[in-house]
Formats: C-alpha cells, sequence, structure tokens
C-alpha cells in the first residue's frame, strides 16, 4: 500500500508541476502575457525569456502606453500584420506609414529556438542595406500568419544559415504554417496564445496599394496581464 501511495503522490505531483509550467520559459521564470484591445477582438501573446532584451523593452513600452491607440498600419494575407509604429497614433487616413521610431534600435536576438511560424511575434527592422546588424525597431513588430510550407522551402533556408530545423519545426511549418524565410533574419520574441482568429479577421480588411487597411485597425489599448 505505501509504494501505492508514494507512486500517486509522486504522479499527482508531476502533473501539478507541468501544469504549472506552461507558460514558463527558460530558467522556469514565468513568461508574461499581454492583452492587445481592438475593435476586430483581443489578441493575447505571451512573451519569452529566452530574448530578453526584446521583452524587456516591449514590457516597459506597454507600461507606458506607447502601443495604446496605434494601429496595424500594415496587413498582408498569408504573410503578416504589422502594427507599433508611434506615429500612426494620429495619422490621417492614406497616409504612408512605418517609419516612426523611438530614436534606438534593439540588438537583434536571433536563436533556432524560436521560428516564424503562424502566430509568432517578431520585431520590425530597416532593410540589410541600412541596417547590415540587423538591429531591430524599439517598437514595431509583426504577427506571422503565413501558410503551409513545403520541405524545399525549409532545405533552402537551412543552407542558407547553416543550420537545422528540428522535426518538430518542420511539421510545424508543413501542417500549420509560417514564413520560415524570415528565420535567422528577424528576431522572433513571442507567440499568439489566443486570438489568431482576430488576426485572421484583421488580415481580410481591405488595404491600399501600401498595405494599409482603408479603414484604421487601432490596437484600443495593450496591457500586462497574469
Amino acid at each position: 500500500m505505501k509504494r501505492i501511495f508514494l507512486f500517486t503522490l509522486l504522479f499527482t505531483a508531476l502533473i501539478a508541476l507541468n501544469s504549472c509550467s506552461i507558460f514558463k520559459g527558460a530558467g522556469g521564470k514565468k513568461e508574461q502575457k499581454v492583452l492587445i484591445q481592438t475593435d476586430f477582438g483581443n489578441i493575447t501573446l505571451k512573451l519569452y525569456n529566452d530574448t530578453p532584451n526584446h521583452r524587456d523593452n516591449f514590457i516597459k513600452l506597454v507600461k507606458e502606453g506607447v502601443y495604446d491607440g496605434t494601429l496595424f498600419h500594415r496587413v498582408i494575407p498569408e504573410f503578416m500584420i504589422q502594427g507599433g509604429d508611434p506615429e500612426s497614433k494620429n495619422a490621417k487616413a492614406g497616409e504612408s506609414l512605418g517609419k516612426g521610431d523611438l530614436g534606438y534600435k534593439q540588438p537583434a536576438e536571433f536563436t533556432t529556438t524560436h521560428i516564424h511560424k503562424r502566430g509568432a511575434i517578431a520585431a520590425a527592422r530597416q532593410g540589410d542595406r541600412a541596417n547590415p546588424k540587423k538591429e531591430s525597431s524599439a517598437s514595431q513588430f509583426y504577427i506571422v500568419v503565413g501558410k503551409k510550407v513545403r520541405t524545399k522551402d525549409l532545405e533552402r533556408q537551412e543552407k542558407k544559415y547553416d543550420f537545422k530545423y528540428t522535426e518538430e519545426q518542420i511539421a510545424t511549418y508543413k501542417e500549420v504554417g509560417g514564413t520560415p524565410f524570415l528565420d535567422q533574419s528577424y528576431t522572433v520574441f513571442g507567440e499568439v496564445i489566443e486570438g489568431m482568429d482576430v488576426v485572421d479577421k484583421i488580415t481580410a480588411v481591405r488595404r491600399n496599394k501600401s498595405d494599409r487597411p482603408d479603414k484604421d485597425v487601432k490596437m484600443n489599448s495593450v496591457k500586462l496581464i497574469k
């Protein structure tokens, strides 16, 4: 009876430990969650702990209210939605956006752990010619929509950057989708855990030649949640 009791107790403890670790990242630290409220619905993010500079910067900007009232100013079906340009808060209709910044950049934090799967959150940046270090924008980010990927596309990316996708990552790209051609070139620092249906609704809106929605898609509020 004692052996059965001890086994049951151990099994229960393991279940409890796993359930407490659902939103824990590197080092066992709980991953911060963020709620973006829009007229299309809510999007909930979690920020990765192993990209600490991007995580801490994003948390700082949320606390300061930088994102409140900004737009998802660039939306492309089967690719991504982009937002966080501080100049988008009071932008005129049809005005070209995406050049706004906060006067600093974030050093890249590339990892082979985090890929541009559907729902990934990554930092926008200037192109390689103007930005050879591939440093991230201080505030602009995008949410990956993507599409299902062929094996040869993944092999091409592996060869380009001399690394190997895991079997799990390959399965994710082939079954769920994403944008692998951005891997090792833009910093992925989080993912959507609720609200990808909202992201899909946003990608479906009518937009102009610059991919700005004809009707503003505003982040009404962005806040930290438990």
